[in-house]
């Protein structure tokens, strides 16, 4: 063979070997990614034209595909619309999908690489392609409690398995009707999703997770507790100055505690009672005195400034590292540019249910084949080491002492060990307060974590406060699942 007709074919073998890799990954790898691509009008037809896997609540489908006669065979359809929306999400033709629903598009659709066998066996027995189905961690008890509880509160509720990390409630509201956007009618879904999108109120907004971000207030002060006692620095008994006013390094700026006096009645106040009464001053003191790198790095380890799937997208709650001093102060009980999700302070606390290990948040506990064979389950997971167990213990007695006799007073439970933390965030001179509660319970037997968020003040301005408002919505979803 001449020199020319070797390259010719060195040439040609390489063009052809181009050519598979690049087919091989096009339908092997990114199969499910074409498949999720809602330009890919094919797919969605065909999608709609196979019987779509349904999403399971405790065994019961609060969304499934029953069919209809048009081109798309297959109609979704949701049950208790409003209450499971935020983990459901929405399936619509035209645009696009949200929730479980998006998160495991793949996999309802049938078309997940995992399910090749499942929808080979479909073409050859001329069967409609079915999707799998999702099983997901709620508890009805715990979603129904706490999408009651919330009532007409815009806001969030979120309930987790401390050991675990399971989310057995998830609720946001103002909520949606997912079955407005699963008409086929496109003129009527544009029409639907334009008013939801042009609500103030934000009802596509899933705040247990997601949205525009609050401050978290004093909820954030068990970070910043947790910082001081895994310093070795300071105990529960450390004590600072406890002046009725505080002025900010470097600035004119003075903060107050909640009721403009002091904390207690001493000339010092110890760490543990500045977090059961939720002053401000002292733990703005001790911000300083940690500095912002050791408050950074601890509230990390919780989670935040880091991105995480449930598998839903969270939005990564925030706290940004500074040197200066009056935003180090401001950050340490929850304001400044502290931001926070309803599932992060959810993390935190249960974190320190869990003697100190953070598990990783779960929505999903096992995925089915339509025989329903196991696909895939959900194995906990640690997310990280946060704390101690000792310093677990030591800001489980404190919220225990701030639920008895503190500013989390609201959330007792009789004969039950409460442990608790409050919070009310300012968002600006004249705008509604952000109003908060975490906690656990039993305190000795954690089974399950809690966090309420209360935006726009409750309807309450400013008046509103999370002892007030929140923390009776956490003792109401407690004792209905302890109840069950």
């Amino acid at each position: 063979m001449n020199r020319e007709l070797k390259r010719v074919s060195i040439v040609v073998l390489l063009m052809f070997v181009a050519l598979m890799t690049s087919t091989s990954i096009i339908q092997v790898f990114q199969a499910d990614n074409l498949q999720a691509d809602a330009r890919n009008t094919r797919a969605v037809i065909e999608a709609y034209s196979a019987k779509r896997g349904p999403i399971l609540v405790e065994g019961e489908a609060v969304a499934l595909s029953k069919p209809i006669d048009d081109m798309y065979k297959f109609i979704r359809v949701y049950t208790d619309g409003q209450l499971y929306a935020p983990a459901t999400g929405y399936y619509t033709i035209g645009q696009g999908s949200t929730g479980i629903e998006n998160a495991l598009n793949a996999e309802l659709t049938g078309t997940a690489n995992s399910q090749f066998f499942e929808k080979l066996n479909s073409i050859i027995t001329g069967q409609i392609p079915q999707g799998a189905a999702v099983e997901l961690t709620l508890d009805r008890v715990a979603q129904q409690a706490a999408w009651d509880a919330l009532g007409d509160l815009q806001g969030a509720v979120i309930v987790t398995e401390p050991k675990t990390g399971r989310i057995l409630a998830m609720v946001s509201k103002p909520s949606f009707d997912p079955n407005e956007l699963a008409v086929h009618k496109t003129s009527t879904i544009i029409e639907n999703y334009d008013a939801l999108i042009a609500d103030p109120a934000d009802p596509l907004y899933n705040r247990a997770i997601a949205g525009n971000l609050n401050p978290p207030g004093s909820v954030f002060k068990l970070v910043v507790a947790s910082a001081a006692f895994q310093s070795g620095k300071f105990t529960p008994d450390s004590q600072f100055p406890n002046p009725a006013s505080f002025t900010l390094p470097g600035s004119t700026a003075v903060i107050y505690n909640s009721g403009r006096g002091t904390c207690g009645d001493g000339a010092t106040v110890s760490i543990a009672d500045a977090v059961r009464l939720s002053c401000n001053i002292p733990m703005a003191e001790l911000g300083i005195a940690l500095g912002s790198r050791a408050i950074l790095d601890e509230a990390e380890k919780y989670g935040f400034n880091k991105e995480l799937q449930v598998p839903l997208d969270v939005t990564p709650s925030t706290y940004e590292y500074t040197t200066d001093k009056a935003q180090v102060a401001l950050s340490a009980f929850g304001q400044g540019s502290d931001r926070a999700t309803p599932l992060q302070m959810a993390m935190v606390t249960a974190g320190i249910a869990n003697g100190g290990t953070v598990m990783k948040p779960n929505l999903v506990d096992s995925i089915l084949s339509p025989d329903l064979r196991v696909l895939d389950s959900f194995s906990p997971e640690v997310y990280s080491d946060a704390i101690s167990p000792t310093t677990a213990r030591q800001l489980t007695e404190i919220m225990v002492s701030g639920v008895e006799n503190g500013a989390a007073s609201n959330a007792r439970i009789d004969g039950v060990s409460v442990a608790g933390k409050t919070g009310t965030a300012e968002n600006g001179p004249d705008d509604p307060y952000t109003l908060w509660f975490t906690g656990f319970a039993p305190a000795n037997n954690p089974e399950f974590a809690i966090t309420v968020l209360i935006e726009n003040g409750g309807g309450m301005g400013q008046e509103g406060y999370g002892n007030l408002l929140a923390a009776p919505i956490a003792k109401q979803v407690l004792e209905a699942v302890l109840n069950k």
